[in-house]
């Protein structure tokens, strides 16, 4: 589910986070979907559960999970029309590492393929 890389310069928490984040976007983990518990988690993993509170913390801030107390954590749905400043400000950074792309002498086809193959 989740690899821990311990030569991975990141911190573990962001390691964590990035992983879920990655389960989430890509479609393995759905909307309203249970996630396993601090403590499953964190014994899965062999790390600490404080690790992994903040990491859940930190994908709840960012809106990819919610909490429901006594029940445990779930993947947030994406309601319509909810995340539309940070649909923009994400469009504004693709574009600008596009252009970059572009100056250091890379095609808008390569581009195109690169996005592709998400």
């Amino acid at each position: 589910m989740i690899n821990i890389d311990l030569k991975d310069p990141r911190p573990i928490f962001e390691q964590v986070r990035d992983g879920l984040k990655n389960l989430i976007i890509c479609g393995v983990l759905k909307p309203d979907e249970k996630i396993p518990s601090v403590r499953d988690m964190a014994q899965n993993l062999a790390i600490n559960p404080n690790t992994i509170q903040k990491a859940y913390r930190e994908l709840e801030t960012e809106g990819y999970v919610y909490q429901v107390t006594g029940k445990g954590t779930f993947v947030a749905p994406i309601v319509a029309g909810e995340h539309d400043d940070k649909i923009e400000k994400l469009m504004t950074e693709v574009l600008d590492l596009a252009r970059e792309l572009i100056y250091l002498g890379v095609s808008k086809e390569e581009i195109k393929e690169s996005l592709d193959s998400l």
